[in-house]
């Protein structure tokens, strides 16, 4: 797994990044980003995983919904977070709203700026260093348990994701490889058998999720090919349930991607700030 401020004039890091995101497998330019309403005060889709919203509370439905789109940069990071925009894009009103946005600044994923309000919560250095410092932790443990619990099929379905990223890679879509990679890595944490693990791991997913879509062109795909290799010699260590090589290569694999993108935050500077 893989795991970007300008002076005037200039084009500000991540602006690439922030500007390409999914749309039906491609990557389209969203509508242009305004200080109260985000992506030009459109209405915010539904997530994926509640296209029938008929059974759900407002409340679930307005954080999945804000939840996905800040993970997928379409409400981008320092962007203000106003309820009664957000309820009028959701079509709501502002109770759901509110009580979404606390779940949101209680996961991390929005913060209360004073004088301004609820935004989306950056991304600095120090999240970063925390995305892959938890993901290094939990990855040890599931690539352990899942050596020792994992049968020939269960390995072979690994097998089959990688060579399917292979396959997006050898294409040029790294985009889609992106999203195998994170199949991959929760395919591990499945094999554990323990939910409290899996849990965990979606929501550290989520957060890289998120940094790497920010930083796609700068970091991703520059390192995608080097992840990969680390995948394979994952899953052959995983095959060979050599445990102390797995601990190693899943240490290189975390602290390598916390190489990349730290290394492009500091050479690009600190983040800039949202117009």
């Amino acid at each position: 797994m893989t795991k970007g401020a300008s002076g005037a004039g200039s084009t500000p890091p991540g602006t690439a990044e922030r500007s390409r995101q999914m749309s039906g497998g491609e990557f389209t330019s969203p509508p242009r980003t305004t200080r109260g309403g985000g992506l030009g005060g459109a209405p915010l889709a539904p997530p994926s995983s509640m296209k029938d919203t008929r059974h759900r509370t407002k409340q679930e439905f307005v954080y999945k919904t804000l939840r996905e789109a800040i993970i997928r940069c379409e409400l981008a990071p320092g962007e203000r977070l106003v309820i009664d925009d957000l309820a009028r894009r959701l079509a709501v009103s502002a109770i759901p709203v509110r009580e979404a946005l606390q779940l949101l600044q209680s996961e991390g994923l929005a913060v209360n700026v004073p004088h301004v309000g609820a935004t989306v919560a950056p991304i600095s250095r120090e999240s970063i260093v925390e995305v892959f410092t938890v993901m290094e932790g939990l990855e040890i443990v599931a690539t352990r348990s899942a050596a020792q619990r994992a049968a020939a099929a269960d390995l072979d379905a690994l097998g089959s994701i990688v060579a399917d990223m292979d396959g997006a890679l050898g294409s040029g879509m790294p985009e889609q490889w992106a999203d195998m990679n994170n199949r991959f890595h929760a395919a591990i944490a499945r094999l554990t058998g323990m939910p409290m693990l899996q849990e965990m791991m979606e929501r550290a997913l989520d957060r890289w999720d998120r940094v790497r879509r920010y930083y796609f062109s700068g970091v991703l795909v520059h390192r995608a090919e080097q992840a990969q290799q680390e995948h394979h010699a994952l899953l052959a260590a995983m095959k060979a349930r050599d445990l102390p090589a797995l601990e190693a290569l899943v240490r290189q694999h975390n602290q390598g991607a916390l190489s990349s993108y730290t290394a492009y935050v500091q050479g690009a500077g600190p983040l800039p700030p949202r117009a």
